[in-house]
């Protein structure tokens, strides 16, 4: 697969898609024309500190340390301190790419100017970036506030020589070594850069919009999965009528229903039984997909416009105010609004799960879709899908117990100086699991229900749907009897994961739109 085009970091205005595109790897520098605001920045910094008042992070203590004056001589070690005492994190390390698009969401941030730090200092950073070089960070031991203090105060390290360094051949060696080998030198940190390096939400950030974007692709996925599922259950396409959802008015609702509707247009085993179906309704799981799948998008728009925000706000403290002179003391680095759109796309995967998993049961169940126990030939001799149902339905059980809200939690911190937390870190962090059950349940149902389409004779689906059946069958013998079904769950779920089964319905369908989370930019 070819590298996305590179992204050109223009601080505050980066959209969605290009943040999607530095963590699907494509490379990421900084706009130049951002240097002067820096500029502008690090010299507030030099004259707010001439005046001789005490600044937060700057000349004083930080924290519950706050009201300790730092004398001048020691600035540049309390920056230093400021960072090594800070890098305290557990765990396993981040993934690469999350830590890249880390990277560039601090880069961005320092870039607009609003955080004191030095040319040379950013500089460094866009070059790690563009280097390969992804910090080793432990992912665990932020509360999300006062910022991601611990995670960042870890990347912070690395800029200063300090901790360990990927290469990207993927060894691990000491961040000094690291840097010498690609000519770069390690920072000696100006006044107010350790703090600005590790105050913000950029490692929250992250992880939230890496999980949105799978996220993105499992539900798209899963609009196809379901159309084909009602397809296999010989469902009806009219709960998707427009006019219907036209009455209750959400815009993902209405747009769900019209993918639906467009996935199933021309379709024969549709047309099939039209007329003289006994059947009056079918079960929710297949007749309310517009209006859990809908509210699901509407949950998911919410949280994607949430983390455009933030990734292109600054969430440093204290913020500097070139124009003025200035450095004023606010809150900024609390997670609160992150962690609420984590808590958001955590339910939404629940129900895109929950919904995937009633329809895959639907399916197995005779009494239910009239179709072979278990979906196959020959029930009792063997088993067919009986148990990619129950390793769905423990995805998704799973997933519920993960949902509960992080954002209600607090404890605080600092010796109660920061006493109300966002705990931001992790529940951004937990939906990276999350997502990933999430596009297993999918696998399974794709599956399924192309397994189910073939007890439908020579009768054919839609053009998207068949373009859909055509991609299994590529990867996936319809099942004839019991084999070895690890591998074809593992092929289904990576037929999700990759965005194959998307592509394979839109280059069917040229008019077929599925809803997507931004307009395209």
């Amino acid at each position: 697969m070819n590298a996305p085009p590179p992204v050109v970091l223009k601080p505050g205005e980066t959209s969605l898609a290009e943040w999607r595109a530095i963590y699907r790897g494509a490379a990421a520098r900084l706009d130049e024309t951002c240097r002067p605001r820096i500029e502008a920045s690090a010299e507030a910094v030099r004259r707010i500190l001439a005046r001789g008042e005490p600044v937060y992070g700057i000349n004083t203590g930080i924290g519950k340390l706050a009201s300790v004056r730092i004398e001048a001589a020691d600035l540049a070690q309390l920056q230093r301190n400021i960072v090594l005492s800070h890098a305290a994190g557990v765990g396993d390390p981040m993934p690469t790419a999350i830590a890249r698009l880390m990277i560039a969401l601090k880069l961005a941030s320092l870039a607009q100017g609003a955080s004191g730090v030095r040319p040379e200092t950013v500089q460094l950073l866009g070059l790690m970036l563009e280097s390969g070089l992804t910090p080793i960070v432990p992912a665990q031991g932020s509360v999300g506030a006062s910022g991601d203090l611990a995670p960042l105060a870890h990347l912070a390290g690395t800029l200063i020589g300090v901790g360990e360094i990927s290469l990207p051949s993927g060894e691990r060696v000491p961040a000094a070594q690291a840097l010498q080998g690609s000519g770069l030198t390690a920072l000696v940190l100006g006044p107010k850069e350790g703090l600005a390096l590790l105050n913000g939400t950029q490692f929250s950030t992250a992880y939230a919009l890496a999980a949105l974007f799978d996220t993105e692709t499992v539900f798209q996925t899963a609009l196809v999965t379901g159309a084909l599922a009602t397809e296999a259950a010989k469902g009806s396409d009219t709960p998707f009528d427009p006019r219907i959802q036209a009455l209750r008015r959400h815009r993902g609702q209405r747009e769900t229903a019209a993918a639906l509707k467009a996935l199933m247009a021309g379709s024969a085993i549709r047309a099939s039984h039209l007329v003289g179906d006994p059947r009056v309704q079918d079960p929710y799981c297949l007749r309310c997909q517009p209006q859990v799948m809908g509210a699901a998008l509407d949950l998911l728009r919410y949280a994607a416009t949430t983390l455009a925000d933030e990734a292109n706000g600054v969430s440093d403290n204290p913020l500097i105010f070139a124009d003025r002179d200035e450095a004023l003391s606010g809150g900024n680095f609390h997670a609160e609004p992150v962690a609420f759109a984590a808590d958001a796309v955590a339910i939404a995967l629940c129900e895109i799960g929950s919904l995937a998993e009633r329809r895959i049961a639907m399916l197995i169940d005779p009494a239910l879709s009239g179709l072979p126990a278990f979906l196959t030939p020959k029930p009792g001799l063997n088993s067919g899908l009986m148990l990619p149902q129950v390793t769905a339905a423990a995805l998704v059980s799973e997933n519920k117990q993960s949902a509960y809200p992080a954002s209600v939690d607090s404890l605080p911190t600092s010796a109660n100086q920061e006493d109300h937390v966002s705990m931001a870190a992790h529940g951004a962090r937990r939906l990276s699991s999350m997502a990933s059950n999430a596009a297993a349940v999918v696998g399974i149902e794709l599956m399924t229900a192309a397994q189910g389409c073939e007890f439908h004779g020579a009768m054919r689906s839609s053009p998207p749907l068949e373009a859909v059946r055509r991609l299994v069958r590529q990867h996936i013998a319809a099942l004839e009897q019991d084999r070895y079904i690890h591998r074809d769950l593992q092929e289904a779920i990576g037929l999700v994961r990759n965005g194959a089964v998307i592509s394979a319905a839109l280059s069917a369908a040229r008019e077929l739109k599925l809803p997507a989370l931004a307009e395209p930019s």
